[in-house]
């Protein structure tokens, strides 16, 4: 060993020795430390997600376009000022909590309005008002610890004074000069006299900058640069004075002449010309450490959709309540819901269009935009739209946390550069069975891959037309997915000569033959089950009855609701059974209903409703009953005018389907039972019509009476018994609203399509299918995407030609696919 340190030995022996538990704190304090900027970063935003206010916004955009986007890590400057403010945010917050302020006096009535001026900025007052407030101080100096003692806080300060401060007149010069952040309104006070230092040196900086863009090396760059800057460095440091005391003079000259505008446009060149250099400096680095994550936005970006689309209610008004299937079900888009799903697809579109023309300067617009916007949106259109706080909506939360963290792997994409070469699908990096399936589950999300492939072809430099790039982009998806099958083979070989094994046969033969009978029979199975299994009993509501006897004036109308409606008990049922015992029929169609899905109905015996019929008609009416014998039939029969007995016209008992009209049970009405024997069991009423003579003239109404009622009452009274079938429940109503036969027409037969299609026409795909190595024709592929990014577009037409080729001629696959030997 190189070194040897016997106290060096003995504390890492000691450390190993320690118990699980304790390292795991060593462990998590460790990281917590290497992360602490990114823990000021989410204390920060979640303090902001809570208060939702002005005071607490400011520093959040800070973060996505300040400290993310300073290289290589925020500065000292920035630091303090998220200190600083963060102090002088307590102190505000503190000094509005007294309750003389007009505010505050009626905080429980303006606590929950989204617009209530102390709302939006942050000074209303509240329990636990600066609690986040001072963990959020607390993570700043923490930072600030960590950075002094690994000697980084001053570490900007330090690179000013050793540096030379010459450095600044020429990088002021040079557009392309990479400095700190920290340095950056030091420029500002050279800014004032830049004519004049153009004056003293404008052919030589001019040969400067040719020098370094025509230079391939970084490195000659820099060392041209130092040397030119030794050759006049003193004359530089007499700029230098002449500059800073031309610029005190100026200050001075506007102090004494009182001149507000120069004063004011002064200001503004302090603080536009260091924000200028920043963004400047960040689209045209000198050295740039190319990264790709969009793959991870564009995660962070789906995450977003499909929240929008399960918590669409959180974005509009009155609609907590609302769910988006039954709304899409009526034909009804919700507004909220239509804006945020467009706003969302559309920043991935663009976002992806950017990712592709690999624009720097763009993707910083874009963030600029999408950062102002989003949080104007959320913390205060969002408010009044819901009627609600930010604070109070928690779907609208997890969107904006989600957004943070897009706008932080946005940083971080610009801060690094766009990478130079984008070759396939993310997805198609490595040949194993993750990879296959998750490619093949890509490529089923409807439209998406004809999307990605139009997109492509759109924003990015080619000669290919679209049907060409399309059938290059499919050549390359069926050939990676044989490459990794074939990749497959060879990590799971089949020996030569053996049969397959029972585990392999059993377990995918068996499988496939499984799901075969389940597709087939899942109508029947499913219908079967719906009801018996997950059926939700669907008790009446309200039963009316209404007899009418032919086109004339109904005779009788009752109904029952709420205490007339009522379940059998136990003992009931069981009597209610044991009175059908014998007869099969009764019993079979007994056995598809339990206790609660019987109701009993009391129906009033009295008419609700007068009868009014004209003398003609009544006579005409009487004079039809004297034409044809008694019949009753669900709502027609015929009786007595004044008071008669029907025998067996009544439907004691009631079918009431869930997709239908109600009807009579016959295995209940007819029927071999003990009791009845082999005769119909419909029940006997009376019928009688009442009349009543007052001031205001006679008064007739109709009166019914049922004499077999397993109730026994003195009054006229109707009694009902309903059989209610199951529903299926809401979640599963789509499916079974289309019946047996319409399950077997819309999905039984489309998926044994798609199935047939699997197992047909293998014959004409062989050339295509079986093919042993699919090493050349990928690396065909691939230099087609690379020499596309390149700019070699000669070069890529001829390699397309020769890709067409290949598929046109089966002797050239067959030579091409050969195994390596």
């Amino acid at each position: 060993r190189m070194f040897h340190d016997d106290e060096l030995e003995e504390s890492e022996k000691f450390y190993v020795g320690q118990p699980r538990v304790l390292l795991l704190i060593y462990a998590l304090y460790n990281t917590l430390v290497a992360r602490s900027e990114m823990v000021c970063y989410f204390v920060i935003i979640l303090n902001h997600m809570i208060s939702a206010s002005m005071i607490t916004l400011v520093l959040p955009i800070l973060i996505f376009l300040w400290a993310m986007l300073s290289v290589p890590r925020p500065s000292k400057r920035f630091w303090m000022t998220a200190i600083v403010y963060t102090e002088v945010a307590i102190v505000i917050k503190y000094f509005f909590q007294f309750g003389f302020f007009p505010w505050n006096k009626h905080v429980d009535y303006t606590k929950d309005k989204p617009y209530h001026p102390p709302n939006i900025i942050g000074i209303e007052k509240k329990e636990g008002y600066v609690h986040y407030d001072l963990v959020q101080l607390l993570a700043l100096f923490f930072h600030r610890s960590i950075l002094k003692c690994h000697g980084l806080w001053d570490e900007d300060e330090k690179g000013d004074s050793s540096s030379n401060k010459e450095d600044t007149d020429d990088e002021l010069s040079l557009p392309g000069g990479r400095r700190d952040s920290s340095a950056s309104l030091k420029s500002v006070n050279l800014a004032a006299s830049v004519e004049s230092i153009h004056v003293h040196f404008p052919e030589q900086q001019t040969a400067i900058r040719r020098k370094s863009s025509s230079s391939t090396s970084q490195l000659s760059h820099r060392s041209s640069f130092s040397s030119h800057r030794s050759k006049r460095g003193k004359y530089i440091f007499k700029n230098i004075n002449h500059t800073t005391l031309s610029l005190y003079f100026l200050q001075c000259k506007l102090c004494v002449s009182k001149s507000h505008c120069g004063l004011c446009c002064f200001r503004t060149l302090q603080v536009y010309v260091p924000i200028r250099q920043f963004f400047y400096n960040l689209i045209h680095p000198d050295y740039s450490a190319v990264t790709d994550v969009y793959v991870l936005m564009f995660l962070a970006d789906t995450v977003d959709f499909i929240i929008i689309v399960f918590g669409f209610w959180a974005f509009g008004k009155h609609s907590a309540a609302a769910d988006i299937t039954s709304s899409l079900s009526e034909d009804q888009v919700p507004e909220a819901f239509l804006v945020m799903v467009l706003i969302q697809f559309g920043t991935m579109v663009v976002d992806r269009a950017l990712y592709l023309k690999k624009t720097v300067m763009g993707k910083v617009i874009f963030q600029v935009i999408l950062v102002f916007g989003i949080h104007f949106w959320m913390f205060f259109i969002l408010p009044g739209v819901t009627e609600r706080k930010f604070s109070q909506n928690t779907v609208a939360q997890l969107w904006y946390f989600v957004k943070c963290v897009y706008f932080g792997l946005s940083a971080y994409q610009i801060r690094c550069g766009y990478p130079t070469r984008v070759l396939g699908n993310f997805l198609t990096k490595s040949y194993n069975y993750v990879n296959l399936f998750l490619f093949q589950g890509f490529r089923l999300v409807p439209f998406l891959t004809e999307l990605r492939a139009v997109m492509d072809w759109v924003w990015t430099d080619t000669t290919l037309s679209l049907s060409s790039w399309i059938c290059v982009e499919d050549i390359y998806a069926h050939i990676f997915i044989l490459k990794c099958w074939r990749e497959s083979e060879k990590r799971y070989p089949q020996p030569r000569g053996q049969k397959k094994k029972k585990v392999v046969k059993y377990g995918m033969g068996g499988m496939i033959i499984v799901l075969l009978i389940c597709i087939v029979w899942f109508p029947l199975l499913f219908m079967s089950l719906i009801k018996s299994v997950a059926g939700i009993t669907n008790k009446p509501l309200d039963v009316s009855i209404t007899i009418t006897l032919g086109g004339y004036q109904p005779i009788f109308t009752m109904s029952a609701q709420q205490n007339q409606l009522k379940s059998l008990d136990p003992n009931e049922f069981n009597e209610f059974l044991r009175s059908y015992r014998g007869n099969t029929a009764a019993l079979q169609f007994l056995e598809g209903y339990a206790r609660e899905d019987i109701t009993r109905a009391d129906l009033e015996g009295n008419s609700n409703s007068l009868w009014t019929i004209s003398p003609p008609s009544r006579n005409k009416m009487i004079q039809g009953l004297l034409d044809f014998d008694a019949d009753f039939t669900y709502e027609i029969f015929d009786f007595s005018l004044f008071s008669r007995t029907l025998e067996e016209v009544y439907p004691y008992y009631i079918k009431a389907p869930s997709d239908s009209l109600a009807k009579p049970i016959k295995q209940l009405l007819r029927g071999m039972s003990p009791d009845h024997g082999q005769q119909s069991m419909w029940e006997n009423i009376t019928v009688s019509l009442v009349k009543n003579g007052s001031e205001e003239g006679a008064r007739e109404w109709w009166v019914l009476n049922q004499l077999g009622k397993r109730q026994k009452t003195p009054q006229e009274s109707l009694e009902l018994f309903i059989f209610s079938d199951k529903v299926s429940p809401p979640s599963l109503g789509f499916l079974a609203g289309y019946g047996i036969m319409g399950l077997y027409a819309s999905v039984v037969l489309v998926i044994g399509k798609f199935v047939r299609e699997f197992f047909s026409g293998i014959s004409h795909s062989i050339m295509f299918e079986e093919l042993p190595n699919v090493d050349r024709i990928l690396k065909l592929c691939t230099d087609i995407f690379l020499v596309r990014e390149t700019g070699e577009l000669e070069l890529e037409e001829d390699l397309y030609a020769k890709l067409i080729f290949l598929y046109r001629s089966p002797e050239t696959m067959i030579k091409w696919t050969r195994e390596k030997t």
